[in-house]
């Protein structure tokens, strides 16, 4: 299953976080992309707040992990962001999706591409900045990022979410359901769909 969802605003990126908190079962991985300001730590913040995790959720790029066990589940927030391949290997970040060494709960990973091996089952969730001009200037391109870190901006991501492996989550529908008040069903552009699904 692949879904797309417009994120008109970091407020939207933080809702659903919190969703995905409230919906994932535990087992659950989070493969998280995007580049530098693209919203992955706030999506991992919304998460924690719909897992019922109190302590403040910041990027882990020094201490590589995180862990919260208050929660609904146990959040494991990894960030591999400062990692090479190898560095990641010994690592063993498979321990927090094995089961074995720690209480199974929901992984999110940041910068996922430098796993040197990915697991049988996860969700891949992309962030890519959304331009409604054919193109921006340099100038605003930084602008862009450095609103995204405004809880208030205005600035808009496109969410590709993408389902690996034999694990169902039939709930992620809902995310394309206009019935549902999770996101606004708006573009800036007028007619245009602001979500897409496929198999």
């Amino acid at each position: 299953m692949v879904i797309q969802k417009f994120l008109e605003n970091p407020s939207m990126t933080l809702t659903v976080g919190r969703w995905l908190g409230r919906s994932l079962p535990s087992g659950t991985i989070l493969l998280l992309e995007g580049d530098l300001g693209a919203g992955k730590t706030t999506l991992v913040q919304g998460l924690a707040q719909g897992l019922g995790i109190l302590e403040s959720i910041l990027s882990p790029t020094f201490t590589l992990i995180c862990e919260y066990v208050e929660g609904r589940l146990p959040l494991y927030h990894l960030d591999l962001y400062r990692l090479q391949n190898h560095e990641v290997r010994s690592l063993h970040p498979e321990v927090y999706w094995q089961g074995d060494d720690f209480p199974l709960g929901i992984v999110a990973i940041e910068w996922a591409d430098r796993l040197p091996s990915l697991p049988d089952n996860y969700l891949k969730i992309q962030l890519d900045y959304q331009s409604f001009s054919p193109s921006l200037n340099q100038s605003e391109a930084v602008k862009t990022i450095d609103d995204f870190t405004n809880i208030d901006s205005p600035s808009s991501r496109m969410m590709k979410l993408t389902s690996v492996g034999n694990t169902e989550y039939p709930f992620l529908a809902e995310l394309t359901d206009p019935r549902q008040d999770l996101l606004p069903t708006s573009h800036p552009q007028g007619s245009w769909n602001p979500f897409e699904i496929s198999p």
